[in-house]
């Protein structure tokens, strides 16, 4: 192999001496480097590309070049994928799920423990802000939820946290993450908050089916109270309506009867203005009539009633004329 020689210093060095020219080699190892900046984004990606560190441009999805490392370098984030969180438990390969207690305790609004637990969905709205302005998004986006919960969960008591207060609990958590992580700029847009299983402590457990159960008997009694006295009210308004009607009939009744007697009563005074003695003799005749309805009676006239009596058939019912 053919030798050069140069001069270092006060030394001589030889070298080897190649046969082929150094520019060559390096324009290939250019091509090649620049052949690395080659990159893809799906349709379900946003490329992100940053130069010396820091963001430069966005570039959409399809075929695209940017200077190779180290001078720029790219990141492609989904932002359509739907991302999941589980706070309060972890699913595991085998479909089981484990319990994450210190995440899902936590103290309802009149200070009774409950063991909540929670999935959180979202995406990416922002990829820049998203890469840039958090550090851990999964951690972020965890542990804003798990406050939220415990926020959400201490406005509202223990009845309302286990049962009909459900839904507003997964609404106002999912406001108020949103509005953490809107305040953090994360570029996390939240898609769902859903309350997988809000129970009491396993330790209490018992207890609080009792209680349930005492509730249940309560609103049973109740019920059943009301029932009765649905019952027994109408009833009781029917029978005063009609003890009302019934009075209100009698008296009408008792009144028309007094306006009978009092027009009987002028009629017979007029009668007796006319003639009062024969007017006395017949109301005497006739009161005594009412009071001995079934004694035959014998009337012995004076020498001036005349023949008037024979008249009056005092014993209509024994078919007999008037004696005398």
């Amino acid at each position: 192999m053919a030798v050069r020689k140069i001069i270092i210093g006060d030394q001589e060095v030889e070298i080897p001496d190649f046969n082929f020219k150094i520019v060559p080699v390096l324009f290939v190892i250019l091509v090649l480097w620049l052949f690395t900046g080659i990159y893809s984004v799906g349709p379900d990606e946003v490329g992100v590309v940053r130069t010396f560190g820091k963001f430069s441009r966005v570039a959409q999805s399809g075929l695209n070049w940017h200077f190779p490392l180290p001078i720029e370098t790219v990141n492609t984030p989904k932002v359509t994928q739907v991302k999941r969180i589980e706070m309060g438990f972890r699913t595991l390969k085998n479909g089981q799920y484990r319990r994450v207690e210190k995440e899902s305790l936590m103290l309802t609004g009149d200070e009774n423990i409950v063991d909540a637990q929670m999935i959180v969905q979202y995406k990416i709205k922002d990829p820049v802000a998203y890469l840039f302005n958090i550090v851990g998004p999964e951690l972020t986006v965890r542990e804003a939820a798990e406050a939220s919960l415990r926020t959400v969960v201490g406005r509202n008591k223990i009845d309302e946290t286990l049962t009909t207060g459900k839904f507003t609990i997964q609404e106002e958590t999912k406001e108020q993450l949103s509005a953490i992580l809107d305040k953090y700029e994360s570029g996390i847009h939240v898609v769902a908050v859903q309350l997988q299983d809000v129970s009491p402590p396993k330790e209490v457990m018992g207890a609080f089916k009792d209680v349930a159960s005492a509730k249940e008997d309560k609103n049973r009694m109740v019920n059943q109270a009301e029932g009765y006295r649905n019952d027994v009210i109408p009833k009781a308004r029917g029978e005063a309506e009609s003890m009302i009607r019934d009075a209100e009939g009698f008296k009408q009744s008792r009144i028309k009867r007094s306006e009978g007697d009092a027009a009987k009563f002028t009629t017979v005074l007029k009668e007796y203005r006319k003639a009062k003695s024969i007017t006395e003799k017949r109301l005497y005749l006739e009161t005594m009539q009412k009071v001995l309805p079934g004694v035959e009676k014998f009337i012995v006239p004076d020498k001036e009633s005349g023949g008037l009596l024979n008249l009056l058939n005092l014993n209509p019912s024994a078919g007999k004329g008037v004696s005398k």
